[in-house]
Parts: structure tokens; C-alpha cells; sequence
């Protein structure tokens, strides 16, 4: 177990020393990455949006349920809402969700590309097939990941306003009120920060999964799987490190 963990260390590493070297064509590299760019990143605008609506609007709800206590001020709804989607939500766990999208797409189509030797004719070719093929999908997802990162922020903070005309006795002027007070838009840059290491564990596992795979469709969708648990647990590991090194 331990010699197979050692071992998958160091194929990850050694891909992604091929990975990071100068491209042999600049145009065609640019291309690449303008169209991983709308694959990995603007398609996933549609499920950014969607979930993070819907989050910020229930998580408006609860706590509006919950804080019933006169004590507390009804503007610290807004307050709670804004600082949960901006430093956790919109980072960590919208980019749990992509890596199920994003990380088994890539896995899932460099396994089927392994499978059908595809990668093994452009070796012989004297391409080197993991730059060409894994380096715009990393840049392509790193560079698009803080509009998405943005997006689901104001997303999910317009979903608590609207939800404030199905919470008890939330109004319009507390929420807005809450999410103007004490704002830190130092906060903001964290959770790209966050977002874009994310990406780069996403992109970059699931290409070694993939890449890497052996056998035939069984193993593709097995590596695809893989690509998905491994990368989610990496991020919540990370989440805690950038946790503890940016805010405390």
C-alpha cells in the first residue's frame, strides 16, 4: 500500500515535469487552451450557477430559522451568509463539485485517448503528448477558475436575497445591511487564491489518472473514479493548510 502511494508520487511527478516545459507550437498551444477554456470553464457557468443560487438561498433560509434569539440582530443573517459563500462555498466546495464535472471529463477523455493509442502515436511522432495534451487543460482551467470563482459568489449572495421574501422575518434592507457590514475585500483574493490551487489539483490529478491508465474501457472508467475521490480529498487537505497560513 504504502510502495504503490511512493510509486504514484513519483509518476505524478515525473508527468508533471513532461507537462511544464515550452511548447513546440505557440499558435496551436494558444488554441489549445482557448477551447479548454470554454470546455472545462464556461461549460461549468451553468452548474456554478445553479448550485450556488440555490445554496445561498438555503443557507439564508436555515439561518434565519435558526437565529430567532431578539439578542441577535436579523442583519447578521446577511452578515453570516456573505462570509460562509465568499471564504468557503465559492471556493472549497464549488470546486469539490467541478472535480466530479471537470476532473472525470479530463480523466475520462485522456484514459479513452491511452486506450485507443492515440497518445502512443503522437510518441512516436517525437511529440511529447504531455504537453500537448495535459498543459492547455491546467492553464486552460486555472486561468477561467476566478470568474467562476467570482461568479458563485455573487450568485449564490443574490440567491439569499432572494430568498429573503420566503425567510421569517428578513427583510430586504437587513440582508443588504448585513452584507455591506464589515466587509474584508481581502477575503475575496483568498478564496481565488484557494480556487486557483484547486484547479490546478483538479486538472493536474485528473490528467495523471487518465494519462496514466492501463487496460482498456473498464480501467478508464476506474480511472476516472479515481481522478475524482483523490482530487476531492487533496482539496480538503489544502483547504485546511491555506486555512491556517491566510487567515490565522
Amino acid at each position: 500500500m504504502q510502495s504503490k502511494f511512493l510509486v504514484s508520487i513519483g509518476e505524478y511527478t515525473q508527468l508533471m515535469g513532461r507537462v511544464f516545459t515550452l511548447p513546440m507550437r505557440w499558435r496551436m498551444f494558444h488554441r489549445s487552451v482557448l477551447r479548454e477554456v470554454y470546455s472545462l470553464g464556461v461549460g461549468s457557468m451553468w452548474i456554478v450557477f445553479i448550485i450556488s443560487f440555490f445554496i445561498g438561498a438555503v443557507i439564508t433560509i436555515q439561518l434565519s430559522i435558526n437565529m430567532t434569539s431578539p439578542l441577535i440582530p436579523r442583519f447578521t443573517i446577511g452578515y453570516s451568509s456573505r462570509e460562509i459563500m465568499i471564504l468557503e462555498f465559492s471556493s472549497t466546495v464549488m470546486c469539490l463539485i467541478l472535480s466530479g464535472k471537470v476532473g472525470s471529463s479530463i480523466a475520462s477523455e485522456l484514459g479513452t485517448m491511452r486506450v485507443t493509442e492515440q497518445i502512443d502515436a503522437m510518441e512516436i511522432m517525437g511529440v511529447n503528448s504531455a504537453n500537448f495534451l495535459i498543459l492547455p487543460k491546467i492553464v486552460g482551467f486555472m486561468s477561467f477558475i476566478p470568474v467562476l470563482s467570482i461568479f458563485s459568489m455573487a450568485t449564490g449572495i443574490y440567491g439569499g436575497y432572494v430568498a429573503c421574501d420566503f425567510a421569517q422575518s428578513l427583510s430586504h434592507q437587513d440582508y443588504i445591511y448585513g452584507l455591506q457590514l464589515y466587509f474584508t475585500p481581502s477575503y475575496v483574493g483568498h478564496s481565488i487564491v484557494k480556487s486557483l490551487v484547486y484547479a490546478f489539483i483538479i486538472s493536474s490529478v485528473a490528467s495523471y489518472y487518465g494519462y496514466c491508465v492501463k487496460g482498456g474501457a473498464l480501467q478508464v472508467g476506474s480511472s476516472s473514479t479515481k481522478a475524482v475521490v483523490n482530487s476531492s480529498v487533496l482539496i480538503l487537505f489544502f483547504d485546511l493548510v491555506l486555512t491556517n497560513l491566510m487567515l490565522t
